[in-house]
């Protein structure tokens, strides 16, 4: 045992640093966070294409990991083209920049005792390269994982092994003790005909072993409530975690626009078209209108938030800093 003011002249100093350590790591899935029923706050970040930029993206990770969420989702893609999930992400299978997505969830987990949820997609991969990427998570201790099919590559090509998320789910299921996640979409996948077939996929995430899901971006809270009611009818009944994007760039704006197709209220747009092109007003009015979507959200019952941060500590700790006393 490490407390107590009595044993601490006793106690080699070596032997502290290790048993405080042990006690600030100590890491839980996801799924029995979720099942406290208290609010939660979790951030997602995304690791560099490159090594040039490895420093900097770690010093954002480990400032927004101060923050201490209750977890952090961990992406692999070029900024702002992974996070919302419209184009899907993440830890490639295939390697390449993976080994980045690996090394900043350690981090937060052993440095900052946050728990850490690893991206995995599988459109474009073989059953033994997912598996290396799950034996390397297990390596790390990182047992939370979401699972992704990825967007189907430029060339056409039809996945040879992996046609559907679900299938990585039971994949992951059978592989190990991992606490899984997905992803949901209140306005729809952009590749599904209608919203009922769209719902008939996530049902067969759920029935793979998926243990709660987290929603592309939206604007417009009463998406998400309309789709909540739904998934209901139809018996799925996991945790929903919400998914906001705070928007504080014009730019932004432009490449959400081009790659989600997310349905923008006038109220959102007026914001932009006051404010978008000076930089500090657009950026304290995405907050705000990310801060009240997340009021709305919690007043209604909502118990998971997860912030999309692109990366940005000030964001994270500003959305953090105004909705604390509603944590609680």
């Amino acid at each position: 045992m490490c407390s107590g003011n009595m044993f601490l002249k006793r106690i080699p100093r070596i032997h502290l640093k290790i048993c405080f350590m042990k006690e600030r790591i100590y890491i839980m899935k996801i799924k029995d966070i979720l099942a406290e029923g208290r609010p939660t706050l979790s951030f997602e970040v995304f690791p560099p294409k490159t090594a040039d930029a490895y420093e900097s993206v770690e010093k954002a990770a480990s400032k927004i990991a101060q923050l201490k969420p209750d977890f952090m989702s961990v992406t692999y893609g070029a900024a702002g083209t992974t996070s919302g999930f419209k184009t899907e992400i993440t830890y490639g299978a295939g390697g390449g920049t993976s080994e980045y997505t690996v090394n900043i969830a350690s981090t937060i987990k052993e440095e900052y005792g946050v728990t850490p949820l690893a991206h995995l997609t599988c459109v474009s991969s073989t059953r033994e390269k997912v598996h290396h990427v799950l034996e390397e998570l297990k390596a790390h201790k990182i047992e939370n994982v979401l699972a992704l099919r990825g967007d189907i590559p430029q060339d056409g090509k039809t996945p040879e092994v992996y046609h559907y998320a679900s299938e990585l789910i039971r994949e992951i299921k059978e592989a190990g003790d991992f606490c899984i996640g997905a992803a949901c979409y209140p306005e729809g996948h952009p590749e599904s005909s209608n919203k009922s077939v769209d719902m008939d996929y996530l049902k067969q995430k759920v029935d793979a072993g998926c243990d709660f899901v987290t929603t592309q971006m939206f604007f417009d809270n009463s998406l998400l409530y309309s789709y909540l009611y739904r998934i209901r009818e139809k018996g799925i009944t996991i945790p929903v975690i919400a998914g906001i994007m705070p928007v504080t760039s014009g730019s932004q704006l432009k490449r959400i626009a081009q790659m989600s197709g997310s349905y923008m209220p006038a109220r959102f747009l007026s914001l932009v078209d006051k404010y978008g092109d000076n930089p500090a007003a657009m950026k304290q009015a995405g907050i705000a209108y990310a801060t009240d979507q997340i009021i709305d959200l919690l007043a209604n019952g909502i118990k998971g938030i997860h912030v999309y941060t692109m990366n940005k500590p000030d964001v994270a700790a500003q959305i953090q800093s105004n909705i604390s006393e509603l944590l609680k």
